[in-house]
């Protein structure tokens, strides 16, 4: 597969299987928050307002949209209840699992 056959296949992959992600500031997020869920982690709004990921209000007002959607979720943070914590939706999590498993495949046939 060449390079660019392989790009348009990523894409049309993103478009229909992750149709919530409307930007670049969306997947950053999700890939933020999904990385520190891996590593037991999870971050807060705050925390995520401090990765500079792009403007505060912008990605605050991404955050939002997200958990309106389902696609993240808040839930009380045990250790201090003033904050809550963030973590993907367990069906989101699966749709990014078989992303990655489909993105896997596409690059390793460029080799």
């Amino acid at each position: 597969m060449k390079l660019f056959e392989a790009l348009k296949k990523i894409r049309e992959l993103e478009r229909v299987q992750l149709p919530f992600i409307r930007s670049v500031i969306d997947f950053d997020i999700l890939i933020e928050i999904g990385y520190a869920e891996e590593i037991r982690r999870p971050l807060t709004l705050k925390q995520v307002l401090l990765l500079n990921l792009s403007s505060r209000t912008t990605v605050r007002r991404r955050v939002l949209k997200l958990i309106e959607q389902g696609v993240v979720r808040r839930r009380a943070d045990a250790n201090d209840r003033r904050s809550s914590l963030l973590t993907i939706s367990s069906s989101y999590l699966r749709l990014m699992a078989k992303y990655g498993l489909a993105m896997t495949a596409i690059w390793t046939s460029l080799a």
